[in-house]
């Protein structure tokens, strides 16, 4: 499957020259060294490489939960490399679904109320709210397990309800970081074919963090990177 970006056709993310650099002490460490990269919307991409090289950094800054030291980072046509705080916070909520290794569900809430969380700083109402959420899970298979809680669900249902927490704002984005990596191999399929529905089957654009040559064939192209630096792409 070709998943390059034609002519008229302008990615969902664009990245140009991009660095990062961290000051420890008086030392300054650069993580990633002029990345270039271009994801197509609809696309599903598997970053992979060795511990250090820069993948979840990458997948922080394209999600705004971080911001370059350099370059261009362009999602969905806004330049979100000369976003303020404030404004990049706001753009997340709007644009980007997180999906992470731990579920990071509140314990003491059901599931329907866990996906509902995000709707919180939107102006719906309790009603619509529940709504929402109800459509969230029917989407990760779990509708019949709205009412309980994360202890009284299994590993994968938990990553489900994360899923469906992070796609209830209906983004343009899921941003995952090894969302697979605490589950045992069925479960971990399981939720990688959800993964694969949601972009196959809605359109959802998928950046996935793994470590896992197993999860990466889920995605439609893989992406190495090595001390800071694209190194290898392959396109299934």
């Amino acid at each position: 499957m070709n998943t390059s970006v034609s002519a008229e056709q302008q990615p969902l993310v664009e990245i140009r020259a991009l660095t990062k650099a961290y000051v420890r002490g008086k030392q300054v460490v650069e993580v990633l060294h002029g990345i270039n990269l271009d994801i197509p919307d609809g696309d599903f991409v598997a970053l992979m490489g060795p511990s250090g090289s820069g993948k979840t950094t990458l997948l922080n800054l394209i999600g705004g939960l971080d911001s370059p030291t350099g370059g261009l980072l362009k999602v969905n046509g806004q330049r979100i490399d000369e976003f303020g705080s404030d404004r990049l916070a706001a753009w997340r909520a709007s644009t980007v679904g997180f999906i992470f290794q731990s579920y990071n569900l509140m314990p003491v809430l059901s599931a329907q109320k866990n996906v509902e969380l995000p709707l919180l700083l939107t102006d719906l109402n309790a009603r619509e709210r529940a709504r929402h959420a109800d459509i969230a899970l029917q989407l990760v298979g779990l509708a019949d397990r709205a009412r309980h809680k994360p202890n009284e669900l299994s590993g994968g249902q938990q990553q489900r309800v994360a899923i469906a927490r992070a796609l209830v704002s209906d983004p343009k984005l899921l941003i995952c970081d090894e969302p697979t990596g605490d589950l045992d191999r069925k479960m971990a399929d399981e939720v990688l074919t959800l993964m694969q529905q949601l972009n196959g089957d809605y359109g959802k654009t998928i950046i996935m963090v793994t470590h896992d040559p197993k999860a990466a064939e889920f995605a439609r192209r893989v992406v190495h990177l090595d001390k800071g630096v694209l190194v290898d792409e392959t396109t299934r």
